[in-house]
């Protein structure tokens, strides 16, 4: 079975796993104080532009959510997001067990637009009765989303306005930052996102690392005491080297740019030969994931070689799911998935 489901059925990439060998017995401070985890930040500070950035490293994408939610929040505040937002749908209810609401907004393509942060800001504030409600306290996106679309740099320039205005923080979920830097329609950098966003984070766990992400928190108002809370949601790893040494190795020559370029390439060939043969999509996703709108019969005959994501039902006959590259995907693997896609036959083609 040739799997395309998610972008983390691999370990890691063989340098990382070269780099943690070769340093395996050194003798370093515990909970990140060490000298790779300098080095990694320095890497991201510079690839951001902002050299008083904080820099921490978690190991997985709930547990960074969950603490840079919690970190900002006070006890009777909400955390706004699309309806499909991470948060809010794959979670399992993490940011409400710790006692914050999920203020979800209507979103077909997983981006929220900022009227909908203003509207929703002057919602609240407007009503007579607003302390009897979750008041919004912060805005969380992600970066591509969960549909794969991603945020041009005007839309992101106007949610950061919008966002400032209300004095609500902006957070960004870059679980999978490199493959939406990587798009072939992105104009966004590093270096926009610190700009524009209070706090974001760079994911390693599907990009390249065994696990880990990167928080940066750009606000100095949200940077005290930020280790504690890490410590206290249980994330402070005390083989902190170990995190720091994948990101020094994503970061010091460009890799992490050089795999995420490698995953959408692949999920390119993999969409035009859906297109090709036409087939539409759920989403119009630039990214390392795909959405096409299968045809029941096609999916039993692709699901005999390759496992893919179901995502959501069309009609009685038709099924979208997702195709998931990652910056291990083989271009053979691919190869054999697009020449199968081009050898479809049956009464279900498209008209």
């Amino acid at each position: 079975m040739i799997r395309f489901e998610n972008d983390y059925t691999e370990g890691a990439h063989k340098r990382i796993l070269e780099r943690l060998w070769e340093t395996n017995e050194e003798q370093t401070a515990g909970y990140g104080m060490d000298e790779h985890c300098e080095k990694a930040r320095a890497y991201i500070r510079k690839a951001c532009d902002v050299e008083n950035a904080d820099v921490h490293f978690l190991v997985g994408g709930t547990q960074t959510n969950t603490t840079i939610i919690a970190s900002i929040l006070r006890p009777h505040q909400g955390a706004i997001a699309a309806m499909t937002g991470h948060i809010a749908v794959h979670e399992t209810g993490a940011i409400e067990a710790t006692g914050h609401k999920v203020l979800t907004l209507p979103s077909d393509d997983g981006k929220i637009k900022a009227e909908q942060v203003k509207e929703r800001f002057d919602a609240h504030w407007n009503d007579g009765t607003h302390e009897h409600m979750v008041q919004p306290g912060l805005v969380y996106i992600s970066h591509p989303t969960e549909n794969g679309t991603i945020y041009s740099k005007s839309e992101l320039e106007e949610l950061s306005k919008v966002c400032r205005e209300c004095g609500l923080p902006l957070i960004l979920d870059g679980a999978r930052l490199g493959y939406g830097l990587a798009a072939k329609d992105s104009d966004l950098s590093l270096a926009d996102i610190a700009r524009l966003c209070d706090v974001f984070y760079i994911g390693g766990t599907k990009v390249g690392a065994l696990f880990g992400e990167a928080v940066v928190i750009i606000n100095d108002d949200l940077k005290k005491d930020f280790r504690y809370l890490i410590k206290q949601k249980g994330g402070l790893l005390a083989k902190g080297r170990l995190l720091g040494i994948q990101f020094e190795t994503l970061f010091e020559d460009g890799l992490y740019y050089e795999i995420s370029h490698h995953a959408v390439e692949m999920a390119m060939m993999i969409r035009e030969a859906f297109a090709e043969k036409g087939f539409s999509f759920r989403y119009d996703s630039p990214t390392n994931q795909q959405f096409p709108i299968l045809p029941d019969e096609v999916l039993k005959e692709l699901g005999k070689k390759y496992s893919f994501s179901f995502w959501e039902k069309v009609d009685d006959a038709h099924t979208a799911v997702r195709f998931c590259t990652s910056w291990s995907t083989k271009k053979e693997h691919v190869d054999m998935l697009t020449a199968d896609i081009k050898a479809l036959q049956g009464d279900w083609w498209p008209e």
